[in-house]
């Protein structure tokens, strides 16, 4: 599922005319480039925004409501639509490590805990009981604690390149080579 409901308070505050999903990344909103990667990767997408019948009161309403959206996943990988420099083989490889692994599984880069985070289908009843802004934070940690999260080493700096400020936005664009535009 990709997130693409917040309200982009910290990229405005960093000076910003536009919400960070807008905001645009050589030639494509940063939004666009993290669906083509999903899109690239093969993998079912669902898109959690407001609309007209829907407003997200946070994180962890937002990861709720994509779950609701695909009740019949055998699990979710959970993508903040800030993250346009993800590989899709990333995404295809959590994917992968969760089917093998279950549980929680997120990726690890340079000693950084990274995005996609996968929950398997035996987390659902907790992932549709989350609320407010926190995300699945705590569900992370319970998985640790049930010796169920596990650690997936990767060598793709984009699952950990949010765009949360215009510096992080311009961070990204610096390191754009060899990514597809």
């Amino acid at each position: 599922m990709v997130l693409a409901a917040g309200q982009s308070q910290r990229f405005r505050d960093s000076g910003a005319q536009t919400g960070k999903l807008q905001a645009q990344l050589h030639g494509r909103s940063v939004l666009e480039h993290t669906l083509a990667a999903v899109g690239a990767s093969g993998l079912r997408a669902v898109l959690v925004e407001n609309g007209p019948q829907w407003r997200s009161e946070g994180m962890g309403h937002s990861i709720a409501r994509g779950v609701a959206l695909s009740p019949d996943a055998c699990g979710w990988l959970i993508l903040p639509g800030d993250l346009p420099a993800v590989s899709p083989d990333s995404l295809n490889a959590v994917a992968q490590a969760l089917r093998e692994c279950g549980g929680v599984v997120r990726p690890r880069v340079d000693g950084q805990w990274g995005h996609p985070v996968g929950f398997s289908a035996a987390w659902k009843k907790q992932l549709l009981e989350l609320t407010g802004d926190s995300g699945a934070q705590s569900l992370v940690r319970a998985a640790q604690a049930q010796d169920e999260l596990h650690a997936l080493m990767l060598d793709d700096w984009g699952t950990l390149a949010d765009t949360d400020t215009l510096d992080a936005l311009s961070e990204v664009a610096a390191r754009w080579h060899g990514r597809r535009a």
